[in-house]
């Protein structure tokens, strides 16, 4: 007898955050065009900005999707992996809210949620691969 050890919550987590890091995503380029357009914003800020977005946005598919599929054949070592991954996109949300060229309110509230996803999942990841092994 077999028993599923694969966790729920955390699955419902990745589910959401999914759909919020398409709404992070647009709303963060939308700003950064806005920025661009109503500050004096140097081009190889723009750039550097438009860049780690964009390295973001590929490193976030890949870590959820690492998650997601760790969580649901319970194989450890990918959530591990994705729980690994998250540190680089704690690193690149906190870019975003502290680092960037110009920071707006709007800035800050976006990536404070992200990073909360981050914490939940964090927590959730630990204690499904405790449980896997």
């Amino acid at each position: 007898s077999s028993s599923q050890m694969s966790s729920v919550p955390l699955q419902l987590l990745f589910y959401v955050n999914g759909i919020y890091l398409i709404f992070y995503f647009l709303a963060t380029l939308a700003i950064l065009l806005y920025k661009s357009q109503a500050f004096s914003y140097p081009e190889d800020f723009l750039s550097v900005d438009l860049t780690l977005l964009v390295i973001m946005a590929i490193a976030e598919v890949l870590r959820l999707y690492l998650g997601v599929r760790g969580n649901l054949t319970e194989e450890e070592g990918l959530l591990g992996l994705s729980l690994v991954m998250t540190v680089g996109s704690v690193f690149l949300a906190v870019y975003f809210l502290v680092w960037q060229t110009y920071v707006l309110k709007i800035d800050v509230i976006l990536n404070t949620i992200l990073l909360l996803f981050c914490g939940m999942e964090s927590i959730l990841k630990i204690s499904a691969i405790a449980a896997f092994i």
